[in-house]
């Protein structure tokens, strides 16, 4: 959702990826739709956010986000809640608060707290850069390095047990192509690798194929 909102807004898309990946870990064998539908009004916002598996034709999760974000001069600052609708596994709740600063290359820091099934932390670094093509679009670059605080949801190192340490980066490359009024189409492409022997273990035994690594991407009409 936009910070610091006049008016309330509304929004939705609908992706279609390679696979599903959520924190390095790769929890689809197939490709997979996820729609989205969002709403917001002076800051505030949910949104419902939800994931298909086109190998099952299972709707196996949905998740709901409670927010609030705004912003002082260059610095944004978003606070939230997330509750994680899982099929066939135990549900799960995170609070978030997230902090960026509007200079070159965006760096952004959020921090997730999983106060239920995870009772773990789960820090993100981040950072990006748009490159601009043609007057109505960019080519934009995304980089991000994660930590991982005892965190059951993300999985057990070598020993079999919850550990603190570098989990995973991820690298992007993407494009918003407006096609209407209000009306754009995403594309995404990314790649996601574990960092360190802890954090292999942990992904590769989370993650359906058993690989510690993913290359996928895909498409949003939002």
């Amino acid at each position: 959702v936009a910070a610091k909102a006049a008016e309330g807004e509304a929004s939705a898309s609908l992706g279609v990826y390679s696979n599903y990946v959520w924190r390095g870990q790769t929890l689809s064998d197939e490709a997979v739709i996820q729609p989205t539908v969002g709403l917001s009004y002076g800051g505030f916002g949910i949104n419902l956010w939800s994931n298909l598996d086109l190998d099952t034709d299972q709707l196996n999760e949905t998740d709901l986000t409670l927010n609030f974000a705004n912003s002082v001069d260059k610095l944004s600052y978003d606070v939230g809640y997330i509750y994680y609708g899982l099929d066939g596994l135990e549900d799960t709740q995170e609070f978030y608060l997230s902090v960026g600063y509007d200079i070159m290359f965006s760096p952004s820091a959020t921090f997730y707290y999983d106060f239920d099934e995870g009772e773990g932390g789960f820090l993100v670094l981040a950072a990006g850069y748009s490159i601009p093509v043609m007057e109505m679009y960019s080519i934009d670059l995304g980089a991000d390095v994660t930590v991982n605080f005892e965190n059951a949801i993300l999985g057990l190192d070598e020993d079999g047990e919850e550990f603190t340490g570098f989990y995973n980066a991820d690298l992007s490359v993407g494009s918003s192509i407006p096609l209407m009024d209000a009306v754009t189409l995403d594309l995404l492409l990314a790649y996601s690798l574990a960092l360190g022997d802890d954090a292999e273990a942990a992904i590769s035994g989370a993650s359906v194929d058993g690989e510690d690594d993913v290359f996928w991407g895909g498409a949003a009409l939002s």
